[in-house]
């Protein structure tokens, strides 16, 4: 039920979010540089989950990256396919991803786990190690907060988190941190918090 009210939540606004948020210009540049130190580069297929419009995916095939960007929304694939036509885009939930185990190099989750339950996380974050490559690199932005909490995001419900928890998370899926990013609120924009971490031997 919570994969069928993101969609449905997404797909309702999908026209307004594009106008608002669909291109790369509308991405923070040091977002987009964390982004790229991480995942050029690197061979292999990198998923770009939760891609929406499909701007950074394309911006990762820009930087010469495999990259196939997945979301629920078929509105969100629609407008990828148009707007980047020599892109790849399918449609996908994270939860399941369409994937052998450790084949893929790299995942790329901005802001795509927001809307995930608490206790759901750690199940999606078993299926990203799964399909991960040896080393491989997953890339995420999340909200920060004071403790794990829900709030009333614009489109559909969404989680706060301590950043540090958020890691002891990544860590226990099988991650090691190696970089982090945060920045305070500005303006209408909440704390927001890039984590990137490698996939570790077990």
């Amino acid at each position: 039920m919570h994969t069928d009210q993101v969609r449905q939540a997404y797909a309702s606004v999908a026209e307004l979010y594009i106008e608002l948020f669909g291109t790369r210009q509308k991405v923070h540049a040091d977002d987009l540089a964390f982004i790229g130190r991480h995942l050029a580069g690197r061979p292999g297929t990198v998923f770009d989950l939760g891609c929406g419009p499909g701007h950074i995916t394309d911006y990762l095939r820009s930087l010469g990256v495999d990259a196939t960007g997945i979301d629920l929304v078929p509105e969100f694939i629609a407008h990828a396919r148009a707007a980047h036509p020599s892109g790849s885009y399918q449609l996908g939930s994270m939860e399941d991803l369409a994937a052998a185990n450790h084949s893929i190099s790299g995942i790329l989750a901005w802001g795509s786990l927001i809307h995930l339950p608490p206790q759901d996380l750690d199940g999606v974050l078993a299926e990203f190690r799964r399909v991960m490559a040896p080393a491989g690199t997953l890339v995420l932005a999340l909200f920060v907060g004071d403790e794990v909490d829900a709030f009333d995001h614009k489109v559909v419900t969404a989680y706060r988190w301590p950043v540090d928890e958020f890691s002891q998370r990544l860590a226990r899926a099988g991650f090691t941190e190696v970089e982090r990013l945060q920045r305070p609120s500005e303006g209408a924009h909440r704390p927001h918090a890039a984590i990137a971490a490698i996939a570790t031997e077990r």
